[in-house]
Order: structure tokens, then sequence, then C-alpha cells
């Protein structure tokens, strides 16, 4: 199962609940939003493409863009 992370501006509970009915229409997925944090973090677990659930964020009219990945090494 793969795990695709994503900032977001989803900021409150109304937020979430107007972007559920957006992403609940992606079947075998799950789903959080990280309100806490200040990147509001979008987690995404399924198998599913990332263009697709940003496309379902954008409905929702929300911003939404993939977190960078952090690059470990001497580079």
């Amino acid at each position: 199962m793969a795990t695709l992370e994503f900032k977001t501006n989803i900021k409150c509970g109304g937020c979430i609940a107007t972007v559920t009915p957006h992403l609940n229409e992606i079947e075998g997925i799950t789903w959080e939003v990280d309100t806490d944090n200040p990147d509001k973090i979008l987690r995404v677990e399924g198998e599913v493409q990332e263009a697709a659930v940003m496309a379902k964020v954008k409905a929702a009219g929300f911003e939404i863009s993939p977190k960078k990945k952090k690059k470990f090494g001497l580079f």
C-alpha cells in the first residue's frame, strides 16, 4: 500500500467536511489531514494516482501540491 503526502490549505473541520465527499469518491483509499502541521499535510494511503487525489482536492476548492521528499546522503 502506497502513502502519498501533499501540502494543502485545508485548515479546519469545516474545510475537512467540504473535501470529504470529493476524496471519498476515490475507492480503496484512507486519508487524513494534519491541520496542526503548518503545511496542512494530507496523507493518503492506498493504490491511487497522485493526479487523481490532486484533482479531487482542487474540485473541492482547495490548493494542493505534492510534498517534497527529503533526500538523505551526502549531496
